[in-house]
Formats: C-alpha cells, sequence, structure tokens
C-alpha cells in the first residue's frame, strides 16, 4: 500500500500532541521550581495560553496564581522538557517502525520456533528418516 498524506498527517498530529502538553509540562516544571508550586491551566486555556507561554509569560493561561517563574527559566524548563518529549516519540517511532514499517523482517522465525523444527531434540527424533543407513532399523541377519 502506498503511502498517502494521511499516515505523515497522523504522525505530524501525534507529534502535536505530546508537545503541546510538553509546554504545560515544562511551564509547571519552572514554576515548580520558582517556588510557585505546580500549577496546570484550565482546558479552555491549553492552546489559547500557547502564544503567551512562548513568549515567556509563565503565568499566562493561570488563574490565581500570583508568584511565577521568570522568562529565562521557563525557556530553559521548556527547552529540557520538549527535547526529552521529543527523545521519547522519536524512540517510540523508531520501535514501531521496527515492529511495523516498512523494512521490518517478514518471515523471520522466533528463536523458539527455530528450535522447534531444527533444534536437537527434533533431529534426533526424525534421525532415523533422514539418515536410515546409520540411525534406522537394523535387520538381524
Amino acid at each position: 500500500m502506498p503511502w498517502t498524506w494521511e499516515i505523515p498527517a497522523l504522525i505530524l498530529l501525534a507529534v502535536l500532541l505530546v508537545l503541546v502538553p510538553g509546554v504545560h509540562l515544562g511551564r509547571a516544571a519552572a514554576n515548580l521550581l520558582a517556588g510557585a508550586g505546580w500549577t496546570w491551566p484550565a482546558r479552555d486555556d491549553l492552546f489559547a495560553s500557547l502564544p503567551a507561554l512562548l513568549r515567556g509569560d509563565a503565568g499566562a493561561g493561570l488563574h490565581g496564581v500570583s508568584e511565577t517563574a521568570g522568562a529565562h527559566l521557563l525557556w530553559w524548563s521548556l527547552a529540557v522538557t520538549e527535547a526529552v518529549l521529543l527523545a521519547v516519540t522519536v524512540w517510540a517511532l523508531v520501535v514501531c517502525l521496527r515492529r511495523w514499517g516498512p523494512y521490518r523482517p517478514q518471515g523471520m522465525a522466533s528463536r523458539a520456533e527455530a528450535e522447534a523444527l531444527l533444534g536437537r531434540t527434533r533431529l534426533r527424533k526424525v534421525a532415523p528418516v533422514v539418515r536410515p543407513d546409520l540411525y534406522g532399523r537394523r535387520s538381524k541377519a
């Protein structure tokens, strides 16, 4: 089946759905390090607060929080959080492509299947059929 626009669009959407909450996770970590506690915006403010948050306002989308982290701590925390999330996403993509991707090994037997078909136990069991001259029944003459 050829690759069309649906699969790359799905991958892009999945990456965005990891990175957007990652911005809020980085802000929460920055506010926690600054002593403002663990902060998370309301569901309505998840996407609306992103532009102000990326400009350095650690209090964007938070209601009732007076002290927040500074811009430098916020950007540092966002960079570390997004780098970790991006690394985990790339790792998961590589694992999935190795398992289900177009270059996965096809038709390979597992170690247990190979042992069951080609192992010593099976070879000893079928030895009279494979080499009847060596392991077959000897007639008494």
